[in-house]
């Protein structure tokens, strides 16, 4: 019962060729980047977190960073044996309106939040990016939060490490802002939420054990002061991009339990020079500091990044020819959600098979051309589980009708009439959940379950003993989940609807 996948690497077929690079030539895998830190810091889960201002629809270069954060978050888990998910952070402190001051010429700005209120970021969140999320987490099996700067600015964490950059700012200054010496900190007027863009006049008057005190001129209502400590949310902390990565990147770092991955475009390569000289002048050690994963740039034929903010600047005239209209707005894509998500994971994940191919850049044609080589049917969305050879052949036999796994985020969203695909050695079989029995202890388990079921080649005892070898006492600890299958006959595969799958 047991089928081959078809050969759908790119690579393999001549269609994608990518130069070696100094990074590509240290990797097996694209994974292999994280493990030194997965070693080194031992983490019960992994967070990739990636970022995107709200200020529009996405474009293909916004959707491939995401897509790269939940195909890697699912790989992690498997190859590390950790829980993983993706966070999701709405940049609602992009600027929705910018005003210039006819006397004084300083520029005011009004972040999207302040423009349109908590409910109008969730509608945002919600029309370009939740049916987006649910498909990945679907298609790929992992778990997402979702949090605005908003909610982020405001947490305890993140203001007291804004509050210790302050003690250090004549050390970080120049990294933050290089040209002039001025980091940008936005503290919006009380009253009508507008602030000067570039801080011209935002002043640090005092700083001590209650916090920090900034005065500041509205456009509007004059000038005015604000108090920033960790226990108020209030008032609103704006932070320049690099100020904010700076704060939230040293933040993560304090979480010893959790290992933060950064997931950035490929062209903060060159502004996290920046980031990482402040944090080397704020003393960060080697252990906090942050792990980070530049996907590959999608670039217009000129070279340069394929950018939203440029076609507002200059028209549509700058447009190449090779830019599809889906690329600058992916809810343009002629199909529907899912049909646009299986193909951004069937060509991110091409890239992910070689460290070559994904850590580089890619111009809009070469994309354009990949992505009209995919296959026009896609597979049938599964939960994908590895399996050791021996429990593979049973499985594809019939005689191995339950499987056992311990109850991490992966199986949670498991549930009757799932499919599940297991794979070994290049084979697969698909199976369609029958049952899901959740015990505390694989002991409770076998009590309830049918030992031949499991495996009909060992006892009750001998499985115990493989079982353990394989899990350890905290692995066990987050439960155990007997999952009941049965084959689903190869050529009708593909015929059954995608959406039966579930998310693991």
């Amino acid at each position: 019962m047991a089928s081959r996948p078809p050969n759908g690497n790119l690579g393999k077929r001549g269609l994608l060729l990518s130069p070696n690079s100094v990074l590509a030539n240290a990797l097996l895998r694209s994974i292999d980047l994280l493990r030194p830190r997965v070693l080194a810091a031992r983490p019960s889960r992994i967070e990739f977190v990636v970022g995107t201002q709200i200020n529009g629809a996405p474009h293909l270069g916004t959707n491939l960073v995401q897509t790269a954060a939940f195909l890697l978050a699912k790989t992690a888990r498997r190859k590390f044996s950790i829980d993983t998910t993706v966070r999701f952070g709405a940049l609602d402190n992009a600027p929705h309106e910018v005003v210039l001051d006819p006397e004084t010429h300083h520029a005011y700005q009004q972040t999207y939040f302040h423009a349109l209120g908590k409910d109008g970021v969730d509608a945002l969140v919600e029309d370009y990016y939740r049916a987006f999320f649910e498909s990945l987490a679907e298609a790929t099996g992992t778990e997402y939060v979702v949090e605005t700067y908003t909610d982020q600015q405001a947490t305890p964490g993140f203001r007291a490490e804004f509050l210790r950059t302050l003690e250090r700012i004549e050390d970080i200054r120049w990294w933050m802002a290089p040209s002039h010496g001025v980091v940008h900190v936005r503290v919006p007027c009380p009253d009508c939420g507008w602030a000067e863009k570039r801080a011209d006049r935002t002043k640090l008057v005092r700083l001590d054990e209650d916090g920090a005190t900034f005065t500041a001129v509205c456009l509007d209502h004059g000038d005015y002061g604000v108090h920033i400590d960790p226990e108020d949310d209030a008032p609103y902390l704006d932070l320049a991009t690099l100020y904010r990565n700076l704060v939230k990147e040293r933040a993560f770092g304090r979480d010893t339990t959790t290992l933060h991955v950064m997931m950035k475009g490929g062209d903060w390569t060159f502004g996290c020079q920046l980031v990482d000289g402040a944090l080397g002048a704020l003393g960060t050690p080697p252990t906090a500091m942050p792990s980070r994963i530049f996907t590959p740039q999608v670039l217009a034929p000129t070279g340069a990044k394929l950018s939203k903010s440029l076609l507002r600047e200059q028209g549509r005239g700058v447009l190449p020819p090779d830019v599809e209209p889906w690329m600058l707005d992916t809810t343009t894509w002629s199909g529907d959600v899912d049909n646009y998500v299986d193909a951004l994971v069937w060509l991110v994940g091409e890239l992910l098979t070689d460290p070559k191919h994904f850590f580089r850049s890619f111009t809009v044609k070469e994309l354009g051309r990949l992505m009209s080589a995919r296959p026009t049917t896609p597979r049938v969305r599964a939960h994908e589980m590895g399996i050791y050879k021996r429990y593979f052949d049973l499985i594809a036999q019939g005689r191995k009708t339950t499987e056992i796994r311990v109850n991490d985020s992966s199986r949670k969203k498991i549930k009757d009439g799932s499919l599940i695909r297991f794979r070994c050695q290049g084979d697969e079989v698909l199976t369609r959940v029958t049952k899901v029995n959740r015990y505390a202890s694989f002991e409770e388990m076998f009590d309830h379950e049918s030992v031949a079921s499991v495996n009909p080649l060992a006892t009750r005892a001998e499985q115990l003993a493989n079982i353990r070898q394989i899990y350890p006492p905290e692995r066990e600890a987050l439960g155990v989940v007997a999952i009941g299958i049965e084959l689903v006959d190869p050529p009708h595969a593909e015929n059954v609807r995608a959406g039966s799958a579930g998310r693991t």
